[in-house]
């Protein structure tokens, strides 16, 4: 890798707000119980609590706290339908999250060419 084409890709350091962004959408996707929640709306769509709390031994209270960390962290949001509220998935912000985990890769895959090079000199 040329010495131009390192100095193009800037460290996270000098990229705080996409790293920070993500870090609430990290710490909600690091609680199991979350996590799951997230891949069953993924598959099922929009659902109830009383759906997403069927066949498990979660409680529909301890299921809503859940569901607000992660609206609080932008991957889920509620809709009223009639009188009940359901809960579907936001990819947005898991998208910035990935793109923040690009940026971590290609610095990381920079450092290691770094010391390939200086290796091999």
């Amino acid at each position: 890798m040329s010495p131009r084409a390192r100095a193009d890709v800037k460290p996270a350091a000098q990229k705080p707000t996409a790293l920070r962004n993500s870090a609430p959408v990290f710490a909600a996707l690091g609680d199991e119980t979350r996590l799951r929640l997230v891949a069953v709306l993924c598959v099922g769509g929009a659902l109830s609590i009383a759906q997403l709390t069927s066949g498990t031994d979660i409680t529909r209270q301890a299921v809503t706290k859940h569901l607000q960390v992660l609206a609080d962290a932008g991957l889920v949001r509620d809709i009223k339908v009639g009188r009940e509220r359901l809960w579907e998935f936001e990819s947005a912000r898991l998208e910035e999250a990935r793109r923040s985990l690009d940026l971590i890769a290609r610095q990381w895959d920079q450092a290691l060419e770094s010391l390939r090079l200086a290796v091999e000199d």
